[in-house]
């Protein structure tokens, strides 16, 4: 049993050194790191009119829609892949179609303020392949609390 033991340890050794001399003889070549070309700049770029707009005060439950106009001022044409509202009360719409060179288009974003109260803050993230994107645009106002029935008061009669 211990010459069968030592065989299979002295065999095991043999291999592991045989394996580590091959390594070390063995050069292996050196490769090359691959050159990737950086993709080429895009030469559009998305231009707003206004990049904010406050709407003042406004009851709660109350929905504010807003056009945001912008203008493609560089050299391609300016694709609009995604415009993403901060939160699901503030939803956007964008032109699908590519915006062609000094061509101006509008995002149009609702902001509903059921639950909402105080100050609000809404963004809107648009994507494009602008070399200024990605873009936000701001809708801010105040919320106010929706009158109560104490508050309504009857409008006058005549008698």
């Amino acid at each position: 049993m211990k010459k069968t033991f030592l065989l299979a340890a002295c065999t095991l050794m043999f291999a592991v050194a045989a394996n580590a001399q091959t390594d070390k003889t063995v050069a292996k070549p050196a490769t090359a790191p691959a050159v990737v070309a950086p993709a080429p700049a895009s030469t559009s770029e998305m231009t707003f009119e206004v990049e904010e707009y406050n709407f003042g005060t406004i009851k709660q439950g109350e929905a504010v829609t807003r056009e945001f106009t912008f203008t493609n001022t560089g050299k391609e044409d300016l694709i609009i892949t995604n415009a993403q509202g901060s939160c699901g009360c503030t939803v956007p719409t964008w032109p699908k179609e590519p915006i062609k060179k000094a061509a101006k288009g509008v995002i149009k974003v609702t902001f509903n303020s059921a639950g909402k109260m105080g100050l609000q803050d809404k963004t809107v993230t648009i994507t494009s392949n602008a070399k200024n994107s990605p873009r936000v645009i701001h809708l801010k106002g105040t919320v106010e609390a929706p009158a109560t029935p104490a508050e309504v008061k009857p409008a006058p009669t005549k008698e």
